[in-house]
Parts: structure tokens; C-alpha cells; sequence
């Protein structure tokens, strides 16, 4: 399940749509508006599998690193979210859900930073040409 905070404007989940790229929205589809960092956190860890795309850096934290979801942090204008989900997604490091699992990451024009479970360094990624 890719699932997109309240903080990614609609218009850009409209789009991802458009693309066929399922997602559903906190506070809209799932949970109430508004919910806490802390209380985002535990609802990833009780959903199956999530992939969570944020637009707030704090959840770029190494310890939230969890084997029952990804976690990225889009440092992108707003109106950029759904370009850079979809870049996500295709990318071939993550461009399926086993391989997002266990994931916290940090997607930005340069490419993405990401640390891995059980993996003391934070990594890199540059974007591939297929998005």
C-alpha cells in the first residue's frame, strides 16, 4: 500500500491516480486528520506493508527504520510530491514493496539517502533514467 501524509496536497495524489499509481491519504483514507508524528508511526506499524510518503523531514530518522514498512521523506516543492513518488517507485533499488521494507529515506533532485535495517552507514542512490 503506498500511503501519502495529509501534508501531500491532493491535486498531487489526483495525479499519482491518473498515473495508476494506487495510494490512499492519512486523515482522508486512513486515520483522522491530523494524527501525530508518534501516532503515524504505530498505524505504519499495524498496516501491512505500507510505503509512507512524507513531505516532513522528521520522519528522516534512522531509528524509525521498521521491517514492516518504507518510509520517504519527499524534500521536493509540494507541487513536485507525485513526480518524485512515482521516481520512487520505478526506481530499480526500490521498485518493489520487499525492497522498501526497512527503508527511511530521503528523495531530493540529487538522488536519495537512505538508511537500511541493520545497516550502520546511510547509503546512496542516484535516480535511474526510467520515470
Amino acid at each position: 500500500m503506498n500511503l501519502l501524509d495529509e501534508n501531500i496536497p491532493l491535486d498531487q495524489r489526483d495525479l499519482l491516480r491518473a498515473w495508476g499509481i494506487h495510494c490512499r491519504v492519512v486523515g482522508q483514507d486512513i486515520a483522522q486528520l491530523s494524527i501525530g508524528d508518534d501516532n503515524i508511526v504505530v498505524l505504519l506499524q499495524h498496516l501491512k506493508q505500507p510505503t509512507f510518503f512524507t513531505r516532513d523531514e522528521d520522519f528522516f530518522e534512522r531509528e524509525l527504520c521498521h521491517p514492516g514498512y518504507g518510509l520517504f521523506w519527499l524534500d521536493v516543492a509540494p507541487e513536485e510530491a507525485a513526480l518524485f513518488v512515482r521516481r520512487v517507485l520505478r526506481h530499480p533499488r526500490f521498485a518493489t514493496k520487499a525492497s522498501r521494507l526497512g527503508i527511511v529515506a530521503r528523495a531530493h533532485h540529487d538522488g536519495l539517502q537512505f538508511w537500511q535495517r541493520n545497516r550502520a552507514a546511510r547509503q546512496r542512490a542516484v535516480w535511474s533514467d526510467n520515470w
